[in-house]
Formats: structure tokens, C-alpha cells, sequence
């Protein structure tokens, strides 16, 4: 047995690919769209040869109203050359950092879907840095 993906179902296409595309840094691998059944699947992952793990966003076409937003399925978990760099590079872009990286080795944000995003340095745990190591966390992740 191997993992394939992890399925999240997005109301809004186009702010679930700008924040997992253009500010996450992931890369659209492939998509279909079902007439028949109203839904665009779009698979995201980092695109490396060695990586074939991979996030199916789920978008139907008809869905009315938000999904409701909840912890069980746990969170997405990826590892990052830089965890300071990547925080201030997603900071930049406007996503809040709910869980700074005070101990230099995880943070977590969450997608305009409110789904939990855990970030991990790769490797060691980095020195601990300001602004970083004394900034609270901020709502739920």
C-alpha cells in the first residue's frame, strides 16, 4: 500500500490555487473537469521527481453555500528548506501565521478553506530568531 493524495474540497477554485499555487509554492500537476457531474479536480504537489505526494482540491460546481470547517482530517504537512523564509515569504503575501516558528522547526497556517497547513523545517531545528521566537499564536490551526 501507498499514499496517493489527500482529497479537500474548495468552494472557491481560484483562492484555493492562489494560496497553494501562488503563495504556498505548489505546482498545478494535472486537472479534469466532469460536465456530467459538475466538479473540477485539480491535483497540486511540489513537482520534484523524488516527491509523489500530492492534494486533490475538490471544487463543485453547484456547492451553495461554505463547507463546514473542522479539524477532522487532521492537517497537510510539508517540509521546508527554510522555515523562517518560508514564513516571511507567506507573511508577505498576506497569510497569517497561526502558529509561528518559535522553536526554529514548525508553523502552521491555514487556506482561504480554512484547512490546516503544518510547515516543517527540514533537518535540524533552526536557531531560534526574533521576530519568531517571541510571537504568540493567533486563533486555531
Amino acid at each position: 500500500m501507498r499514499y496517493l493524495h489527500t482529497m479537500l474540497r474548495v468552494r472557491d477554485l481560484d483562492a484555493a490555487l492562489a494560496f497553494f499555487v501562488g503563495k504556498l509554492g505548489l505546482r498545478e500537476l494535472r486537472r479534469k473537469d466532469s460536465q456530467t457531474g459538475r466538479f473540477t479536480l485539480v491535483f497540486v504537489g511540489s513537482g520534484a521527481a523524488d516527491d509523489p505526494s500530492e492534494v486533490e482540491l475538490t471544487h463543485n460546481w453547484d456547492q451553495p453555500t461554505p463547507y463546514p470547517t473542522g479539524r477532522f482530517f487532521g492537517h497537510l504537512a510539508y517540509e521546508v528548506d527554510n522555515i523562517y523564509e518560508t514564513c516571511t515569504r507567506l507573511r508577505a503575501c498576506g497569510i497569517d501565521i497561526l502558529r509561528p516558528p518559535r522553536d526554529g522547526h514548525m508553523a502552521f497556517i491555514k487556506s482561504p478553506d480554512g484547512h490546516s497547513i503544518e510547515l516543517l523545517q527540514r533537518g535540524e531545528a533552526l536557531e531560534k530568531c526574533e521576530p519568531w521566537a517571541s510571537m504568540p499564536s493567533q486563533g486555531e490551526w
